[in-house]
């Protein structure tokens, strides 16, 4: 029993580790300050919109179909890894104790952002739905043990099927977790015992199914690593993570894009440097990632000092980022044998990231054409874009 809890231990603070080690890159104070603005001007529009929300909204479905969502998705956080196969054999029936402390952390894990959600979901059941707060604490009581219900039903279908189309079953658990948390806010007691016995016999069969077979460590091994690399994934558009690197993809539908760079010889950089931006998926959406958070919040933020500030940002976030990485590379290029300038690539670089901050603008300024001044904020990306351009080294 020791072993195993050793073995969770060191994981997870191996794990805990990790995530610390690339999570204080991404939160920096500029991202940190996109996220106040957004919030804020989120929590205004939505304190606006209870005064004048109408009585018929559905705000109890709307909050059963939000929760159940998010209880649904309840991957399980094994940390299991590829010679666990041969090293934890000999400790194959002692297993459940080291699923019991990793269930535990998924659950505790989890239940922030379902514990986030209803709490933002509680003025609107109260003003709009007209619910007693006592009401709205049960169903945030409900919400708390139907997630625990989920981790634990996932895993065990999981365990059962191999993760053979675990999306069924967790489309199944997201309908039975929406509409009983809906019932519960309702109170009506019929659909609240029904769905109440499912919960109960739905993983009855996972459970007496698990107990028949051995451990599936090539699924959950899987499941792990692509846990894992989604984090790494999401950490690289921030630093670089040595764990994973930019595929790269031909994308044929933009092959029209490269005729922007004249044909001659003085361009023959600029033209490899284009299509390193394209062909890269690291570099290319991360443009599309800023772009369109840009876009997004031109198009549905209706206070100007807040649009500015979060375009101004994603415009300076696109042009240091892609800056750095066009002109950073160190790898052997064909290129490097012609006598071209030293500082040739990094002119280009400077070019093609003007390029697409341009473009940028023009999609941030369409996309909030509704507003007053649209245009300010597509003058605010291109003159912030191209200050970052001058000033950064």
């Amino acid at each position: 029993m020791n072993n195993l809890l050793d073995v969770w231990r060191v994981r997870f603070g191996h794990y805990m580790g990790e995530i610390q080690k690339y999570m204080r890159y991404v939160f920096t104070g500029h991202l940190a300050i996109v996220i106040m603005f957004v919030l804020g001007a989120g929590g205004y529009k939505y304190s606006e919109w209870l005064k004048t929300a109408s009585s018929d909204f559905p705000a109890i479905w709307l909050t059963g179909s939000i929760i159940g969502l998010v209880v649904g998705l309840s991957r399980p956080v094994t940390l299991i890894r590829k010679p666990d196969e041969v090293y934890l054999l000999p400790l194959e029936t002692k297993l459940p104790l080291y699923f019991k402390k990793a269930l535990k952390y998924t659950f505790s894990s989890q239940m922030i952002l379902v514990l986030a959600l209803y709490l933002v979901t509680w003025p609107m059941l109260r003003q709009v739905a007209g619910l007693k707060p006592s009401l709205i604490f049960v169903g945030l009581v409900a919400a708390l043990l139907i997630k625990y219900w989920n981790v634990h039903s996932e895993f065990m279908y999981r365990w059962a099927y191999k993760g053979h189309y675990a999306w069924v079953d967790r489309l199944v658990r997201m309908i039975i977790s929406g509409v009983l948390i809906s019932s519960i806010l309702s109170v009506q007691i019929i659909p609240i015992v029904v769905l109440v016995v499912i919960l109960v016999v739905y993983p009855i069969n996972w459970r007496n199914k698990m107990k028949e077979l051995p451990f599936p460590y090539e699924h959950f091994v899987k499941l792990e690593e692509n846990r894992m690399m989604g984090i790494y994934r999401f950490a690289n558009y921030f630093t670089d993570v040595p764990h994973i690197h930019g595929s790269i993809k031909r994308r044929a539908w933009l092959d029209f894009l490269y005729g922007v760079i004249p044909y001659a010889k003085k361009n023959t950089q600029e033209y490899l440097v284009f299509r390193t931006f394209i062909r890269t998926d690291d570099h290319f959406y991360l443009w599309v990632r800023l772009t369109a958070i840009a876009a997004l919040v031109a198009a549905f933020v209706h206070m100007p000092i807040v649009i500015g500030v979060i375009v101004g940002a994603m415009a300076f976030a696109t042009a240091i980022q892609l800056k750095q990485a066009l002109t950073s590379s160190n790898d052997f290029r064909m290129d490097m044998l012609f006598p071209l300038p030293d500082n040739s690539r990094q002119l280009a670089s400077v070019k093609i990231v003007r390029y697409t901050i341009i473009v940028q603008g023009l999609i941030v300024g369409l996309a909030g054409i509704m507003t007053p001044y649209f245009y300010i904020q597509a003058l605010i990306v291109w003159v912030v874009g191209e200050m970052t351009l001058r000033l950064s080294k």
